[in-house]
């Protein structure tokens, strides 16, 4: 089990805490788009970092992304199960076929 595995399964075991004594639950309890919001704010910063060559500081920020990423996906009932399955579906497909085939 991976790193990622094991906190997509802590994300989902907050899904009914307390607000008040995890930060997960508290994000979780405002809504799927507080979620979002906060993935995005934190995706941004990823940016930013990225930009300036911070190698440091992209990884935290990173780490940060992959956390939120997580807990949006949660707060819309999509697993990391789910995501990894789209990617094996399209494992083997050129990216250019696969953006193509969306339309």
């Amino acid at each position: 089990m991976t790193a990622l595995d094991r906190l997509a399964g802590t994300i989902a075991a907050r899904k009914g805490a307390d607000p008040d004594t995890s930060w997960t639950a508290k994000l979780l309890s405002r809504g799927p788009e507080k979620c979002a919001e906060k993935f995005g704010e934190e995706a941004v910063e990823a940016i930013i970092e990225a930009v300036k060559g911070d190698r440091d500081r992209l990884t935290a920020e990173a780490a940060d992304v992959l956390y939120h990423l997580l807990v949006m996906l949660a707060a819309r009932d999509v697993t990391l199960a789910d995501v990894l399955a789209e990617l094996e579906r399209r494992e083997g497909t050129s990216g250019i076929a696969e953006k193509a085939a969306r339309g």
